[in-house]
C-alpha cells in the first residue's frame, strides 16, 4: 500500500505511517474501528467522491488548473486487505509490524 493511501487507515488507528505496530492485544479494537470507518465510507461514497474530485482538481489557492485523474479504488477496497491482516493478528494472537 502506498504511505498516501495507508496514511488515512493509521490515522484512524492512531498510528505513524512509518514504522509501527499494532498488537494482538489492540488488533481487536482496531477492526472495529476499520469496520465501523468503512460502512461509514459506503453510506457516504457519493461525498467522498465529490471531495476527493474538488482536492484534486484545486491547489492550494483555490485555482482549477491541473486537472488530474479520478482516484478509482475507494477506501474500502484500500482498507480491507489492512482489515482482513488484523483479523487474523486478532484471531492467531500475532502482532502485525510495518516499517521494520
Amino acid at each position: 500500500m502506498y504511505k498516501e493511501h495507508a496514511k488515512r487507515i493509521l490515522d484512524l488507528l492512531h498510528k505513524d505511517v512509518e514504522q509501527g505496530v499494532i498488537t494482538a492485544q489492540e488488533a481487536g479494537n482496531a477492526v472495529s474501528v476499520l469496520e465501523k470507518e468503512i460502512a461509514e465510507s459506503r453510506s457516504h461514497a457519493a461525498a467522498e467522491d465529490i471531495k476527493h474530485d474538488i482536492d484534486a482538481h484545486s491547489n492550494e489557492e483555490g485555482d482549477d488548473h491541473d486537472h488530474e485523474g479520478a482516484e478509482t479504488v475507494n477506501f474500502s477496497t484500500r482498507a480491507y486487505p489492512l482489515l482482513e491482516m488484523l483479523r487474523a493478528a486478532r484471531d492467531s494472537g500475532y502482532d502485525v509490524l510495518w516499517g521494520v
